[in-house]
């Protein structure tokens, strides 16, 4: 029912195995990445593991290009795993260092870790319009007064505004009032509150380089992003250049998009893209669901070719509208009520599986249900370890454990007919 991993005919991806079985249980990755998906669970579950062991799936598979904003660095080169002895898993970047490339806000905190190869990556204020400070209002503490004068100032100024404001003084910024009718005082708080954008290590006044249409380039080509956020990670910095970024690189997937609808030409489709976002209530909320970039590719579903991944232990705090959108749900477990309930928004036979989502140990297994598997099961998720590097990554002959080297030795020999 669930299929193999090794079908010629579809892209299948072994996930784990049934809890008292030992046969694979596969997704159909070609279903899972033409919706939105969500990776739910109570902190300490092992959500990125399982997120990590999805986007490998993808990359192996070439089912699509991702896109990862790895708010806490555990994605790209390595990840620290659970336990009492300190260890560390490969990312994604150890596992296809052809195929992915990271990206990084932080420089000297990536190459204190060791990361080799990383693009250094920058926003300047110009990149910056008023509904990434929407979704920020929060963390800046902008009020409704502030936005509605930033928006008369963007009009006036167009993309160069907040240089525009910053650099005004209060008698400009009076002569201004006078003649745009603007207010003073909600001016002077939003350029006092925006000055906190300096402290962002990222952000500069003006880019030389376009980096944002670098890793579009990156992605067109095939290769795989990581952005790496280092100590870059409070959700101030994560939610204002994860929003900037995927803004405009969904605009530029629109437009592609338009294009080959127009054409008809095999060429000019775009490449299907997976957006991870962690933390993602903070992007779909009920509040500022509306005001995301993340809101809209979440409610297009694969209109325009790119979809979403959420990793999350709040699905509570995700719209009802987003959270039925979602095509395929892997949950480990959770206590929250609220929750729960969200889990099984608009899921079929959900008290049954209620149950079987409260019964769930807190490591290494998830309930799956949706678009890319025939019905709902739990599985005992696939160990993250090298015999799955060797399996799935590209890895060197020598460096795989000698049961995966004799294993596919005696399937050559059996194709060959030996």
């Amino acid at each position: 029912m669930f299929g193999w991993e090794d079908d010629p005919h579809r892209r299948n991806f072994a996930i784990g195995q049934p809890i008292d079985m030992d046969v694979p249980i596969c997704i159909d990755l070609d279903r899972f990445v033409e919706r939105s998906n969500g990776v739910f669970g109570k902190s300490g579950t092992g959500k990125s593991f399982l997120t990590r062991l999805l986007l490998s799936g993808i990359i192996r598979k070439q089912a699509a290009v991702n896109l990862i904003f790895d708010m806490h660095s555990e994605y790209g080169w390595e990840a620290t795993r659970e336990g009492k002895q300190f260890s560390t898993v490969k990312g994604l970047r150890q596992l296809f260092p052809g195929q992915v490339q990271i990206y990084t806000l932080d420089p000297d905190s990536t190459k204190r870790r060791g990361v080799r190869d990383a693009q250094e990556l920058y926003i300047s204020y110009d990149q910056i319009d008023v509904e990434d400070l929407m979704l920020v209002r929060g963390e800046l503490n902008l009020s409704e007064a502030s936005l509605e004068n930033a928006i008369i100032l963007r009009n006036e100024f167009g993309k160069s505004w907040i240089s525009r404001l910053l650099s005004l003084n209060n008698g400009e910024i009076q002569e201004f009032c006078e003649t745009k009718m603007g207010s003073k005082s909600s001016i002077m708080a939003l350029q006092r509150k925006l000055n906190r954008l300096d402290e962002l290590k990222y952000i500069r006044s003006a880019c030389p380089h376009n980096y944002v249409g670098q890793i579009l380039e990156s992605l067109e080509a095939g290769k795989h992003v990581v952005v790496e956020f280092g100590s870059q990670s409070n959700l101030l910095s994560y939610m204002l250049a994860t929003n900037v970024i995927a803004r405009r690189i969904h605009h530029a997937y629109v437009r592609k998009a338009e294009q080959f609808l127009q054409t008809k030409n095999v060429r000019d489709r775009p490449r299907q893209l997976v957006i991870t976002i962690e933390e993602a209530h903070r992007f779909l909320d009920p509040a500022t669901v509306g005001q995301t970039i993340f809101g809209t590719i979440a409610r297009e579903m694969r209109k325009y070719f790119v979809t979403l991944l959420v990793v999350d232990q709040r699905p509570s705090g995700i719209d009802n509208e987003v959270m039925s959108q979602i095509g395929t749900r892997i949950t480990a477990l959770l206590n929250d009520e609220k929750d729960i309930d969200a889990i099984f928004t608009g899921v079929s036979g959900a008290q049954s599986l209620r149950s079987v989502l409260a019964k769930l140990d807190s490591k290494q297994q998830a309930l799956i249900l949706g678009h890319a598997v025939p019905m709902p099961v739990v599985i005992r998720t696939r160990p993250y370890d090298e015999t799955f590097y060797a399996e799935i990554g590209e890895t060197a002959w020598e460096e795989m454990p000698t049961p995966v080297v004799f294993k596919a030795a005696e399937a050559a020999r059996a194709d060959l007919g030996i």
